[in-house]
């Protein structure tokens, strides 16, 4: 339940002193059998319907107690039995105990939000937990990993003669299939520069706020589709390049590839 505030209880304590102070020059002025009468709607501050509903009430609660009692009188005198009185129960609800609106004010004064939801969480276990268990993950594949491919070291580097095929570290394979596919002007500068240009853009494009993927379409699309272009090079330039960087098919011409 809510705790009605202090301003507000000395507020109603005001108005109910003066409603008594006003009303009691004219109950001493009133003659006894007026008692039951209503309030002046100056005095008492109550529209005028609800006077009117108030005394349609009681006038109807009267007179069902006068039926009442008239039709056990004759029961009573005609049978010999004993007559029951039937006594009028008091109104209840709204009509017995007449309520004044002290008054009207905004949820916001009395209900006080203590703290405001936030769309986030402690680094400590969400990401820290996640993030160790992903290592662990990796952990574990590269160790099971070196259990089944081997990987020696290779013999001293001979400078008079040429590995076939001659391929670029696995992080550049991507530039190399782009310079066997294009013009080196094209393959090595407009191709990387207008992606990386588009990486620079992509924050001023999409100034989302959000940190929810579903929000972030844009971006996560542009990344999706770099990633997933620069994967398909560097694949493609390692296991589908043989000697002389011609395209074969691994599991029929071999794999021209060293970990």
């Amino acid at each position: 339940m809510t705790e009605i505030p202090e301003h507000l209880r000395k507020r109603a304590a005001e108005a109910r002193a003066k409603a008594e102070t006003e009303a009691a020059p004219a109950a001493e002025a009133a003659a006894p059998a007026a008692d039951d009468a209503p309030q002046s709607e100056a005095a008492s501050k109550i529209p005028a319907h609800l006077l009117e509903r108030s005394k349609a009430a009681k006038t109807k609660a009267a007179g069902g107690a006068v039926e009442a009692a008239g039709a056990a009188t004759p029961a009573a005198a005609g049978g010999g039995g004993v007559a029951t009185a039937v006594a009028a129960a008091a109104p209840a609800g709204p009509v017995a105990n007449t309520q004044r609106l002290l008054t009207v004010v905004k949820s916001g004064s009395i209900q006080d939000v203590k703290a405001v939801p936030q769309d986030k969480v402690h680094t400590w276990p969400h990401l820290l937990v996640v993030e160790f268990v992903c290592c662990l993950f990796v952990l574990a594949f590269i160790l099971i990993f070196s259990v089944f491919v081997n990987a020696p070291l290779l013999e001293l580097a001979n400078f008079n003669e040429t590995p076939n095929p001659s391929k670029a570290p696995w992080y550049f394979l991507g530039l190399q299939e782009l310079l066997v596919l294009f013009h080196p002007m094209v393959a090595g500068v407009t191709i990387p520069g207008m992606g990386m240009f588009l990486l620079i853009l992509a924050p001023y494009i999409d100034r989302n706020p959000s940190m929810k993927p579903e929000d972030r379409k844009f971006a996560i699309s542009l990344q999706t589709v770099h990633l997933m272009y620069w994967a398909v090079l560097v694949m493609i330039g390692s296991f589908f390049r043989g000697p002389g960087f011609n395209f074969i098919m691994p599991w029929s011409d071999g794999l021209f590839f060293e970990f």
